[in-house]
């Protein structure tokens, strides 16, 4: 019966180890995107070289859960610095994103609000910091961008850049 019970607890701390480990590697911002249209190019563009950058766009975030500016637009093959400041008393980010990687992304959020992000497409400031992303947008279209802290993507921090 001990034995029993051993092997029992051993399979459920494996468990509870892979399960945490998956929570960490998407709480560390080491897990996988879906950003690729099946041909390997990014539908949002790429991480950018900061010897390519041609411009540099500031944006604010501030408490009122709001980008200034919210809606940026930037060259088809332009790559930029997007200097992200928060204005506010509570951290913020910019994570560029599709629509569907932002709302799956905020979702986990919400389970796990204690997320760090490390991708080259996200910036999480603390407040009064100042952070950057420079991403190469290679596609014309519209790339969105949040803040999915819990609750500020609800309450509308959202912007879309367009890729003209």
């Amino acid at each position: 019966m001990t034995r029993t019970v051993k092997s029992i607890t051993r399979v459920s701390l494996i468990a509870a180890s892979v399960a945490l480990a998956s929570a960490t590697a998407w709480a560390s911002g080491t897990h996988a995107h879906s950003h690729s249209d099946g041909h390997g190019a990014s539908v949002i563009g790429q991480p950018g070289k900061a010897s390519k950058v041609s411009r540099t766009i500031n944006v604010d975030m501030t408490d009122n859960m709001r980008f200034t500016p919210a809606n940026l637009t930037v060259k088809k093959g332009e790559t930029v610095r997007l200097l992200v400041k928060n204005s506010g008393k509570l951290k913020h980010e910019l994570v560029l994103g599709t629509p569907q990687d932002l709302a799956d992304h905020y979702k986990q959020m919400l389970k796990f609000p204690g997320m760090v992000h490390e991708d080259p497409q996200m910036v999480s400031v603390d407040p009064g910091a100042t952070g950057e992303i420079i991403w190469a947008f290679d596609r014309a279209g519209v790339v969105d961008f949040a803040c999915l802290q819990p609750g500020h993507f609800d309450a509308g921090m959202v912007g879309k850049v367009a890729v003209k």
